[in-house]
């Protein structure tokens, strides 16, 4: 598939299809199961051309099952979800509980996941905030064996449809997806940011909005332990957004006349070059 939008906003990496199927592309880079890593190596890695897979054994990291639609992994966390609750919040240092699971768990982790897990990442100021924060999360679980990150480049649209549509894309080029996921609708909040990890921006929110009559684009990489782990990837300054693939189909279908022929635009994409 090739993509107008992507032509027109002179994207650095290309976008990528995230979807759901019971087969996976040969030589799709996948985790070990039970091994750690993070699934936005896996969305970097196909902006930059490389398929990559997950499934219920291979996601990597809780928050990570959770935001492909592997349903709530955060009860697999280790010492249950309430360290979870703690760990993104205050730590789990102030209940003997958490001491005891970070007591068991220090020679199997690095120092400074062994430091967040006893004080805390403090993305949340409370662990009840963490527990409301899990409540409010579109919890998924996706009816196919493999979520894949795929090059949209490499889809072919006759065969398979993505549910997800991805841009890695720096400021200017995210405003200009604002402004288009707009341009044809009769309201103008058209793009929400929900507080969420890179990967669930990316996944379980989006598909939500798919069964939405006018679904939205979710604007992501807000999460700051994502960023880290895209940067020597794909570079400073990205913003992500996902847009559901009905969306997506809208919004190449309005690159023509738009905007993204005028002025204002061609001068952002010449200043940015």
């Amino acid at each position: 598939m090739k993509s107008r939008i992507a032509q027109a906003i002179d994207m650095q990496h290309q976008p990528v299809a995230l979807l759901w199927s019971d087969s996976k592309p040969e030589g799709a880079v996948q985790f070990s199961p039970g091994k750690w890593g993070c699934v936005m190596w896996l969305a970097a890695g196909a902006a930059k051309g490389k398929a990559g897979a997950c499934d219920r054994q291979t996601f990597g990291c809780v928050g990570g099952g959770v935001g492909l639609g592997f349903g709530d992994q955060y009860v697999t966390f280790p010492g249950g979800k309430d360290c979870f609750c703690h760990f993104l919040s205050s730590g789990n240092a102030n209940w003997e509980q958490g001491r005891q699971a970070a007591e068991q768990l220090k020679p199997f982790m690095r120092p400074e996941a062994h430091d967040n897990f006893l004080h805390g990442e403090r993305y949340l100021k409370t662990p009840e905030l963490v527990e409301n924060f899990i409540h409010n999360l579109p919890m998924t679980e996706v009816p196919k064996f493999y979520v894949l990150f795929k090059p949209l480049s490499s889809v072919d649209e006759k065969i398979e449809t993505p549910e997800v549509v991805i841009f890695f894309v720096n400021p200017d080029q995210f405003a200009a997806l604002t402004v288009l996921a707009n341009y044809g609708r009769p309201d103008n909040e058209n793009v929400i940011i929900p507080f969420a990890a890179g990967c669930q921006a990316l996944g379980i929110y989006p598909y939500r909005e798919a069964k939405r009559k006018h679904p939205r684009a979710v604007a992501g990489l807000i999460d700051l332990s994502a960023r880290l782990q895209v940067r020597s990837q794909l570079g400073d300054n990205m913003l992500s957004m996902a847009l559901p693939y009905p969306l997506y189909r809208e919004m190449e279908a309005n690159v023509a006349g738009s905007f993204l022929q005028r002025h204002t635009w061609k001068a952002l994409v010449k200043e940015d070059s």
